[in-house]
């Protein structure tokens, strides 16, 4: 581990640092024939496998990433992946690349995927993370994937040590996610297990909504959440955000406590949800202060 940075934080650069020394010291324990047999050139045309693979490919092996990698308001490493050649997905473009492996998504440009395999590219697909257990297995799959085992099982003792200390155990207080055009996500989502680890229930859910959905602001309302959790606005206006300033949201959002995230830590399956987990249990703690000092005499 010469040359690498230990440190206690795994939530911003201390993340990448493990990442960077498990790639860094891996390679040594891989055994010989593992390493010969690992791609020489990846491609990854997925905003989830950017990560993963960034996190765990060996210098020079990751050799594209798709454009949204670089966009701050979806990704968590938007820094690591200005280094490398940002691809659009397109088959010819990939192609030219002479992957040895392409990482996509299970619903990432089809037409793509159905030529590249025609053309005797091997691709593999990931489906979008639905649970916080999720993330130890994409890491699993896309590192035996890379030929980097190693680096994957060190990434996933880290991210399941984290994940368990960030559990927040106390009675869960309702709380509503509510983004652009009264979008929501309810049971059987990676937002919702979020919560639920940070000390929350989730309206949506208890609405009988599974998966994605537009809640009605009506029923947000009546629901009575003690918390909610709306994303950062993107840059300009748009008129399915005009929602998000609602006075009756607005009041909800004065009587309950608040939180503005960013979607770049909740929309992918990787170890970056660590953030929005320790977000959301700011929030929940937050939340308890506030509620102690208004019953206190």
């Amino acid at each position: 581990m010469r040359g690498c940075v230990r440190g206690s934080d795994p939530l911003g650069a201390g993340l990448r640092t493990v990442a960077l020394c498990a790639s860094v010291a891996g390679s040594a324990l891989l055994p010989a024939r593992a390493q010969a047999d690992a791609p020489g050139r990846v491609v990854s045309i997925n905003l989830c496998t950017d990560q993963l693979a960034m996190m765990l490919a060996a210098p020079g092996q990751l050799v594209s990433v798709s454009a949204l990698a670089v966009e701050p308001q979806s990704s968590s490493m938007v820094e690591e992946a200005r280094g490398i050649p940002q691809n659009h997905g397109q088959a010819e473009q990939v192609f030219l690349l002479r992957p040895d492996l392409v990482l996509a998504g299970a619903f990432t440009a089809r037409a793509t995927v159905d030529l590249l395999r025609r053309l005797g590219v091997t691709v593999v697909e990931l489906p979008p993370a639905d649970s916080l257990d999720d993330v130890a297995a994409h890491l699993r799959v896309v590192g035996a994937a890379m030929g980097r085992e190693v680096e994957a099982e060190r990434l996933v003792a880290r991210y399941e040590a984290d994940l368990a200390r960030l559990r927040v155990s106390a009675e869960p207080a309702p709380a509503a996610m509510y983004y652009p055009n009264g979008y929501t996500t309810g049971a059987g989502t990676l937002a919702d297990e979020i919560l639920r680890h940070a000390g929350f229930s989730n309206v949506a859910v208890a609405a009988g909504l599974a998966g994605g959905g537009i809640l009605p602001l009506e029923r947000l309302v009546m629901a009575e959440p003690e918390m909610v959790v709306t994303s950062l606005p993107y840059p300009g206006a748009s008129r399915s955000e005009e929602i998000l300033v609602h006075p009756a949201l607005q009041a909800v959002r004065e009587r309950a406590g608040s939180a503005e995230v960013t979607d770049a830590d909740w929309i992918c399956g990787t170890p970056h949800v660590l953030r929005a987990v320790a977000g959301m249990g700011e929030a929940r703690r937050g939340l308890d202060a506030a509620q102690l000092s208004q019953a206190a005499p």
